[in-house]
C-alpha cells in the first residue's frame, strides 16, 4: 500500500536523561527486540516492525525467547483464546518495565490496537485514510521509566458505515473499528427481515392470514406477530440461517421498513395489553430467542417500536435502538428528547443496546451536513446509558467532509471523552498541510450558522435547498468559497493535497449548483443575465464533475441516484433553461390542492427554477390526489409543444402519474384536448427508485391563451410497496411552452 510520508525530524527527549529509558538512538544503531511469547502475538509484531521501520533506522528483530539485552519491547496477549463478545469491551495496555516496554491486550486484536496507541500517543503516528499514514522520522526513542497507560473503551462494538474502512481493513483496525456493517450477524438475516423470512410470493395467497391486517384486509407489509404458525415459520427459518452460518453469533428478527403493523383484533388485544405494538413484538421476538439461548437474536426498536413496552427484552435479545427521527442540527437530549427517553426507558428495562444513529443525510450524501458537533454528545449519552455496541450509519459512499467525518466518529467511538477541537485541528493540519487552516475555518462557520438558525431542523431525507434562508444563504456560500479559494492557493499547486482539499469542497460546490437551480440571489443562479450560464455556476459543476470523477465519488443518494445521472440531468436542465418558454412567470391556478412542499405555491411550475432529484427541490407536491391547473398566457399565442417534469422517489411513495393530458382554449376559454401522454415506466417491483420523466408533448401548431394539464395520481401504492393503503404522491416542476 502506498504511504505518503510526511517527514518530520523528531527527539523525544520528554524529560532529563535520568528519567527517560532510551528505547533507539539512531547514532548507536542497536537492534531493537521484539519479544513474543504466543503465535497469536505473531501478526501484531510484524505490524509492529513494519510501522517501526518507516520512522528509525535500526534493525528490528522478532524473537521468542528472552533475548540477553536490557532494553527491549515484549507483546502479550493476557487472555487465553476465548469467544468474541461483541459486548464485552477489551483491554490495551502499555507499560515501562525494567526490561523494557511491555504492550498487551486481552486478545490479538486488542494486542494490534494497544501497538498502534502507543505509536499514536507516544511517537506521533497518525491514520489519516487509507491510503495515507502519517509516519514522524525519529533520531531516538526515549520514553519516561514510569510510563504506563491501560484503556478499556466503554464501546465493545464500534461500526463507521463507511466503504473506505470496509474495503480497507487494515485501515479500519488502525481506527478501531468493524471492518463490516454487520459483524457476527448470519449474512442475509441482518436487519428488517419478516420479508425475508416470509416472502409474501410463498404464503400470502394461501395464508393471508399470515400477515397485517390493515383497514380491513391482509397486506405483506409486516406479519400478524400473534398467529402461531408464523412464530413456527420464523423459528425455522432462524435456525436455518444458524445452521447455514454456525459462526454467526446474531440473526435479526425484525420489522419490516414501515409503519404498516397488524392491527387485527388479536393484534391489538395485545398491543394493549402490553403497552404498545413495542410490547407484542418483544413478546414475539422472546419467544424465539428462547429456541435460541446461546445466541442474540437482534430486533429493531424503530418507529413504531422504538417507545419502551410494557414487555422486558431476553437476556439474548439485543435491542437495535435507531435514532431515525431525529434533529441533527444539535445533540440528541438537547433537540431529541423523545428519542433520549425512549433509550433511558429501554436501560431502565437492563435491555442490551445495539444503537444505530445517523450521521449523513440520506437523499443527499454529498450536500453539507453540519452535525460534527452533535457527535460527540450523541456517543456520550449513547455510552452513558449502557450501549455497549453502537453502529454510527453514514453514507458508506463519499459525502460532505467525508475524510474527517470518518476519523472523527472512530476516534470518539473509541474514546468519547477525546477533544473534538483538537482532534480536528489535529486531522487538519496532518491531512490538508497548508490549506488546514481556511478549511478549519469554513468547518467552524457553518457550524457556527446552524447554530445561530435554532429553529432549522437538520433532517436525515432533507435537502439543502431547505437551509438557503439558513447556514447555505447566498452570503454564507460566498463567505465559504472565499476559505476555499484561499485554501486552494496555500497549496501552491501540490496536487494531492489539492485533490484532498476539492474533496473537502464537493458539499459546498453541490450547494452551490443547487442554490443556482432555484436562482437564490444574482450571485447564484443558472443562466446570467445575458441568457447565457452563469460563470459561478459553471465553475461549480466543472468542480464538482472533475472532482467525483478523480475520486470514483459516484452516488449521490441512498436511493441508487448516481453522479453521472445527476450530471446527465444537468445537461437536460440545462437544455430546457437555454431554450425558449412563454410559460415562464404565467399566472398558475390550481385546481385541487397541493400538499407542503414548495411552499404550496403554484407559481413553483412556472419560476425558471427547475425541480432536481429531491421532492424538496422545486417540485410541486400532491398527496392522494390528482394535479390539475391551469395556465394563463396573457394573450393569444401560437404553440406547438408543451411539457412538464415528474418525479419518481419510490421508496417515499412518489411516483410517476399514470398519465398526463394537456389541453388548450382560446380567449372564450373553452378547451380542446391536445393529447395524453401515458407513463412510459409504469411502477413495478424493480422501478428505478428515483428517477425524473418528462411527459412532453409537441402537436400541429394551434393558437391559445389557456393550457390545462391533468396528472393522474395512482392514489395509492400497489399492495407489493410497503407503504401500501397509504396515500401516494406526484411532484411536477416547470411548465414549458413553446
Amino acid at each position: 500500500m502506498h504511504k505518503y510520508l510526511f517527514l518530520l525530524l523528531l527527539g523525544l527527549m520528554a524529560c532529563k536523561q535520568s528519567s527517560n529509558n532510551q528505547l533507539y538512538n539512531a547514532d548507536q544503531k542497536h537492534p531493537i527486540y521484539i519479544l513474543i511469547d504466543n503465535a497469536a502475538a505473531k501478526g501484531p509484531a510484524i505490524e509492529l516492525v513494519d510501522l517501526l521501520s518507516q520512522a528509525i533506522d535500526g534493525d528490528l528483530t522478532i524473537v521468542e525467547e528472552t533475548p540477553d539485552v536490557s532494553n527491549y519491547i515484549q507483546l502479550k496477549i493476557s487472555e487465553e483464546a476465548k469467544a468474541v463478545d461483541p459486548l464485552k469491551p477489551g483491554t490495551v495496555k502499555y507499560e515501562m518495565q525494567e526490561e523494557g516496554l511491555l504492550i498487551e491486550g486481552s486478545d490479538s486484536t486488542h494486542l494490534y490496537y494497544a501497538i498502534y496507541d502507543f505509536l499514536e500517543r507516544e511517537l506521533g503516528y497518525r491514520w489519516l485514510d487509507a491510503e495515507t499514514d502519517f509516519i514522524p522520522q525519529l533520531m531516538e526513542i526515549q520514553l519516561p521509566k514510569d510510563l504506563a497507560y491501560t484503556y478499556s473503551p466503554p464501546i465493545a462494538t464500534r461500526t463507521v458505515h463507511a466503504r473506505v474502512v470496509y474495503d480497507n481493513p487494515i485501515f479500519a483496525r488502525k481506527l478501531k473499528v468493524t471492518t463490516s456493517a454487520f459483524p457476527y450477524y448470519a449474512p442475509n438475516a441482518r436487519v428488517h427481515t419478516f420479508h425475508r423470512f416470509m416472502p409474501r410470493e410463498h404464503f400470502l395467497k394461501d395464508h393471508p392470514e399470515y400477515y397485517a391486517l390493515r383497514n380491513g384486509r391482509r397486506i405483506s407489509t409486516q406479519l400478524c406477530l400473534t398467529n402461531a404458525d408464523v412464530l413456527g415459520i420464523v423459528v425455522d427459518s432462524v435456525q436455518a440461517h444458524f445452521n447455514r452460518h454456525p459462526e454467526a453469533r446474531v440473526v435479526s428478527v425484525s420489522s419490516d421498513d414501515n409503519t404498516q403493523y397488524c392491527t387485527c383484533p388479536t393484534c391489538t388485544k395485545s398491543d394493549q395489553e402490553y403497552g404498545g405494538p413495542t410490547g407484542t413484538m418483544i413478546n414475539f421476538v422472546n419467544q424465539v430467542a428462547a429456541k435460541f439461548p446461546d445466541k442474540f437474536i437482534s430486533t429493531l426498536a424503530y418507529q413504531y417500536t422504538r417507545k419502551p413496552g410494557e414487555v422486558k427484552p431476553a437476556n439474548n435479545v439485543l435491542i437495535t435502538l435507531c435514532s431515525i427521527e431525529c434533529d441533527r442540527s444539535g445533540s440528541i437530549e438537547d433537540k431529541c428528547q423523545p428519542f433520549a427517553e425512549d433509550m433511558k426507558g429501554w436501560n431502565q428495562q437492563d435491555a442490551t443496546l445495539r444503537i444505530w444513529d445517523y450521521t449523513t443525510q440520506f437523499t443527499n450524501f454529498l450536500a453539507p451536513f453540519p452535525n460534527l458537533r452533535t457527535l460527540q454528545p450523541n456517543i456520550q449519552f449513547f455510552r452513558d446509558q449502557g450501549a455497549k455496541w453502537v453502529f454510527e450509519q453514514h453514507s458508506n459512499h463519499p459525502s460532505d467532509l467525508y475524510d474527517l467525518r470518518v476519523y472523527l466518529m472512530a476516534k470518539l467511538l473509541w474514546n468519547p471523552d477525546l477533544n473534538v477541537d483538537s482532534v480536528i485541528t489535529d486531522f487538519s493540519v496532518h491531512y490538508y498541510g497548508s490549506a488546514a487552516e481556511p478549511i478549519g475555518a469554513y468547518v467552524q462557520s457553518i457550524h457556527d450558522a446552524i447554530a445561530a438558525d435554532p429553529d432549522y431542523f437538520l433532517f436525515l431525507y432533507g435537502d439543502p435547498s431547505q437551509a438557503f434562508n439558513s447556514f447555505l444563504s447566498a452570503e454564507k456560500l460566498e463567505e465559504y468559497h472565499d476559505y476555499f479559494n484561499k485554501a486552494e492557493t496555500a497549496l501552491a499547486g501540490d496536487l494531492m493535497l489539492l485533490n484532498r482539499v476539492r474533496r473537502a469542497r464537493i458539499g459546498l460546490d453541490y450547494a452551490t449548483l443547487e442554490a443556482c437551480r432555484k436562482n437564490i440571489a444574482p450571485a447564484f443562479t443558472l443562466l446570467a443575465e445575458n441568457g447565457q450560464l452563469n460563470p459561478s455556476f459553471q465553475a461549480a459543476l466543472d468542480r464538482f464533475k472533475s472532482t467525483c470523477q478523480q475520486n470514483n465519488i459516484t452516488l449521490m443518494n441512498e436511493m441508487g441516484y448516481t453522479v453521472e445521472e445527476y450530471l446527465a440531468g444537468w445537461q437536460t436542465t440545462i437544455t430546457r433553461a437555454t431554450q425558449s418558454n412563454i410559460a415562464q412567470g404565467a399566472t398558475i391556478t390550481l385546481l385541487t390542492k397541493p400538499k407542503k412542499y414548495a411552499n404550496e405555491d403554484p407559481q413553483t411550475l412556472t419560476d425558471g427554477a427547475f425541480g432536481g432529484a429531491s421532492f424538496y427541490a422545486n417540485w410541486l407536491g400532491f398527496e392522494g390526489n390528482h394535479l390539475e391547473a391551469e395556465l394563463d398566457l396573457g394573450s393569444e399565442q401560437e404553440i406547438s409543444f408543451t411539457g412538464m417534469a415528474f418525479l419518481q422517489v419510490v421508496n417515499h411513495l412518489v411516483f410517476l402519474p399514470a398519465e398526463v393530458t394537456y389541453s388548450y382554449a382560446g380567449k372564450n376559454k373553452q378547451f380542446r384536448h391536445l393529447g395524453t401522454i401515458k407513463n412510459p415506466k409504469p411502477l413495478l417491483e424493480g422501478s428505478k427508485i428515483n428517477d425524473i420523466e418528462y411527459f412532453d408533448l409537441s402537436f400541429d401548431p394551434v393558437k391559445a391563451r389557456y393550457l390545462k394539464v391533468e396528472a393522474k395520481n395512482l392514489l395509492t401504492p400497489p399492495d407489493w410497496h410497503h407503504g401500501a393503503g397509504l396515500p401516494s404522491w406526484i411532484f411536477a416542476d416547470e411548465w414549458v411552452v413553446r
